[in-house]
C-alpha cells in the first residue's frame, strides 16, 4: 500500500502535465519517481526482515508471526519490482493508454498461477514457493511494461530517454507522493488494525477469522470502485492541465453514479448469498452464521467505501492529497478506531462492534471528501496550471 500511495503522486503530475501539453515532463517524473520508490523500497525491505519480532510485540501467534515473516523476507526482492511497476502502470493510465495494460495484467496473472501451480502444489515449496511467485510475477511485469514504454513509438513524445534532470523533479514528487502515501496507508491500515484487534476478542480465532473474510470482501468490493477511482483521477487531472473546469466537473458526477451503481449490484449480491461467500473462505459453521450477521454491516461499508473511492480519485487528481491524508487521519484514528474499540470492548458488541466502528470512520470521510469536492474552486486549480504552463512557455 506504501507503494501503491507513492506512485499516487503521478496521477497529478503526470495526469496535468498531459493535459497541458507538457510532454516531456511526464518522462522526467515517471524517473523521479521511480528513483523515489526505489529509496522507498530499500526503507521498507529492512523493516520487513524484522517482520516476526514486530508481530510477537503486537501480541500475534508465534507460529503465524513465523510463517508470515517467512511469506514476507521472500517478497523483498519483489519489492522493488512492485513499486517500479506500479509507476509506470500510473504513467501509462494517465495518458489513457488502457488495453496495453489489461493485456500484461492478464498475461502476469496466467504466469502467477502457472508458477504457484508449479511451486507450491508440485514442487511442494509451500509458503516459501507461493511468496517466490508473487515476486517473479512481479519482475516479469515490470520489465514487460518497461520493454513496452522503451520501445513503442506511443510515448516518442512524454519519454525522451533517461535524463539527468529527473534528479530536479524528485523533491516535487515527494511533496505530492508523500501525502499520496500517507492518504492511502492510514485508510488501509485501519482495516488490518481491526484484525489485530480482532485478536484480542474472546474466541479469537472466530473474531480474527470473520474480520478477515469482512476485510477481504471489502477490498474486493473496492477493486470495482479503484478502477473507477482511477478513470475520475485521469479525466480531472487531464482537464484541469487542458483548462476544462466544466469536464472536470462532469468526469466527478458520471463516475460517481457508476461506482455507486455497480456497487449496488455486489451489495445485492452479498444480501442473498452471504453464506455462499462465507462458505468459499471457511467450511466453519459457526463463522458462516457469524457472517450472516454482520452481513448487513458489511453492505453499508461497501456503499461507502465506493463513494469515497471515487472521491479519493478526484483528490489525487487535483493534487489535494495532503487534504485526504488529513481527514483520513480524523476519520479513521480519531474517530473510527476509538468508537471501534468502544463498541467492541466496552459494550460487548465484540465483531460488530469493531465493524460499526469502522462505519463511522467512512461516514466522515465520505462527507469530508464530499464537501472538499463540492467546495472546490475548480477554475482557480485550471488557473494556476496554466500560468505554470505558460511560465514555461508549453515547452517543458
Amino acid at each position: 500500500m506504501l507503494q501503491i500511495g507513492l506512485s499516487g503522486g503521478l496521477e497529478t503530475l503526470c495526469g496535468q502535465a498531459y493535459g497541458a501539453r507538457l510532454y516531456r515532463r511526464l518522462g522526467l517524473y515517471l524517473q523521479s519517481s521511480l528513483i523515489m520508490s526505489a529509496a522507498a523500497s530499500a526503507l521498507v525491505s529492512v523493516l520487513w526482515v524484522f517482520t516476526e519480532p514486530v508481530l510477537l510485540l503486537l501480541r500475534q501467534e508465534p507460529r503465524v508471526s513465523r510463517a508470515a515473516a517467512g511469506f514476507v523476507r521472500a517478497q523483498i526482492p519483489g519489492l522493488f519490482a512492485f513499486a517500479s511497476l506500479q509507476c509506470l502502470l500510473r504513467y501509462l493510465q494517465m495518458q489513457s493508454v488502457v488495453l496495453p495494460l489489461v493485456a500484461f495484467s492478464a498475461a502476469s496473472f496466467a504466469l502467477h498461477v502457472a508458477l504457484a501451480y508449479l511451486l507450491v502444489g508440485v514442487l511442494g515449496l509451500g509458503i516459501a514457493g507461493a511468496s517466490a511467485a508473487v515476486s517473479v510475477t512481479f519482475w516479469a511485469a515490470c520489465l514487460m511494461l518497461l520493454a513496452y514504454v522503451l520501445r513503442s513509438e506511443v510515448f516518442n513524445e512524454t519519454w525522451k530517454g533517461f535524463s539527468v534532470e529527473a534528479f530536479r523533479y524528485v523533491l516535487p514528487t515527494v511533496k505530492l507522493a508523500a501525502p499520496s502515501a500517507v492518504m492511502v496507508c492510514f485508510e488501509y491500515w485501519a482495516f488490518e488494525l481491526l484484525v489485530l484487534v480482532a485478536g484480542l476478542l474472546p474466541n479469537s480465532t472466530v473474531s480474527t477469522s470473520l474480520i478477515a473474510i469482512c476485510t477481504s470482501t471489502e477490498t474486493i468490493a473496492y477493486m470495482i470502485t479503484y478502477g473507477f477511482s482511477a478513470a475520475v483521477s485521469t479525466r480531472v487531472s487531464n482537464e484541469i492541465g487542458a483548462g476544462n473546469v466544466d469536464k472536470a466537473k462532469n468526469a466527478v458526477s458520471v463516475t460517481m453514479k457508476l461506482s455507486v451503481l455497480l456497487a449496488i449490484s455486489f451489495v445485492l449480491f452479498l444480501a442473498f448469498c452471504h453464506n455462499l461467500w462465507a462458505s468459499l473462505y471457511s467450511g466453519s459453521a459457526v463463522i458462516v452464521s457469524e457472517f450472516a450477521a454482520i452481513a448487513p454491516l458489511l453492505i453499508v461499508s461497501i456503499v461507502l467505501d465506493s463513494a469515497q473511492g471515487v472521491l479519493s480519485g478526484v483528490s489525487r487528481g487535483c493534487g489535494w492529497q495532503h487534504l485526504a491524508a488529513l481527514t483520513n487521519l480524523v476519520a479513521f484514528y480519531l474517530i473510527g478506531m476509538p468508537l471501534a474499540i468502544f463498541f467492541a470492548f466496552k459494550l460487548k458488541f465484540y465483531t460488530k462492534g469493531l465493524w460499526a466502528g469502522l462505519i463511522c470512520g467512512l461516514v466522515c470521510q465520505a462527507c469530508s471528501l464530499l464537501v472538499i469536492t463540492v467546495r472546490t474552486k475548480w477554475s482557480k486549480i485550471a488557473e494556476t496550471m496554466q500560468q505554470e504552463k505558460a511560465s514555461y512557455g508549453g515547452l517543458a
